[in-house]
């Protein structure tokens, strides 16, 4: 192991909060994937306004299917979970998490890897679907070095280019600005300890994940198959944005996609894969843990936790 000052503060802190009973009993769940050992880690939840989930939708529609999940109120507070597969050679972690800096809700990845027993520089691969703070933010810790010190970054081709585009900034809105400069300057800062990597649609990035992209939540947002022994699982990130309306209404636009209608093409193209093969999924904002299956229903699907 290394030992970083980072390392050493966060063991310090995580053995005091173990002390004290802190260590969350739900912060990992684990299935199986052939020979590939997969766990979801809590990262926390998000608390995001309403409308920012919404968008423009029918609203009274909208309410009568939120209802049916006893959701309701003026914000939304979805889970975080991030994926660890460890297959005996590597050890692999789906996003980074949100860090520190982004929401107090957030950003508590270190419980969950903790109480799974696994140590930050066990982690040979970080393979990013995509750039957006509750992602990739978790990349550094407070002294600017890789989390994940001993780690090789992966992030799709597309993806890297668009955030690190000087245009970027000014052509994302303003609500945005913040993910925007974010993204650039930790995506550069990774490039400068020589760690990051890109790759490309289809590419099979390591042996039994393979990466597709599913644009629109961000221009090249990547979703995972991962295969082992005739089993699969796909980390579908955020194509699939939540439990109840991404479900249940896929052709609606969704707020938190930067663009609603390649959005609504790539959730429709996900799901309608999914329901028809059976093939189990992890969602980073469905309920935790977020395994399940898509099943149809009507004009939609319903998510079925595994």
């Amino acid at each position: 192991m290394i030992v970083t000052r980072r390392r050493l503060l966060q063991t310090g802190g995580a053995a005091m909060a173990a002390a004290g009973g802190l260590v969350p009993v739900w912060a990992h769940a684990s299935t199986q994937v052939g020979a590939m050992q997969i766990d979801t880690l809590s990262d926390g939840n998000l608390v995001l306004p309403r409308n920012f989930i919404l968008g423009a939708v029918p609203e009274e529609e909208a309410t009568a299917i939120l209802d049916s999940f006893d959701i309701a109120g003026d914000s939304f507070t979805p889970d975080c979970n991030l994926t660890l597969m460890r297959d005996g050679t590597n050890t692999v972690i789906f996003d980074a998490g949100s860090g520190p800096n982004f929401m107090p809700s957030a950003g508590k990845l270190m419980d969950a890897l903790d109480a799974l027993g696994v140590d930050p520089a066990e982690v040979t691969h970080v393979l990013f679907t995509h750039a957006h703070p509750d992602h990739l933010w978790g990349a550094l810790d407070d002294f600017d070095e890789p989390f994940f010190m001993n780690a090789s970054h992966l992030i799709g081709a597309e993806e890297l280019a668009y955030w690190m585009d000087p245009a970027t900034v000014d052509t994302i809105g303003t609500e945005r600005q913040a993910f925007a400069a974010g993204a650039s300057r930790i995506l550069a800062a990774l490039d400068d300890y020589g760690v990051m990597e890109t790759f490309d649609d289809g590419a099979e990035v390591l042996p039994g994940i393979t990466a597709r992209q599913f644009g629109g939540h961000t221009p090249g947002h990547m979703v995972f198959d991962l295969n082992s022994d005739g089993a699969g699982l796909t980390v579908v990130g955020d194509v699939i944005g939540n439990h109840h309306l991404a479900f249940a209404r896929p052709g609606w636009p969704s707020g938190s996609d930067q663009d609603p209608e390649a959005g609504i093409v790539s959730r429709s193209a996900l799901l309608a894969e999914l329901a028809g093969s059976g093939r189990s999924l992890i969602g980073y904002h469905l309920p935790f843990p977020g395994i399940g299956t898509a099943v149809a229903d009507g004009d939609g699907y319903r998510f079925v936790a595994a």
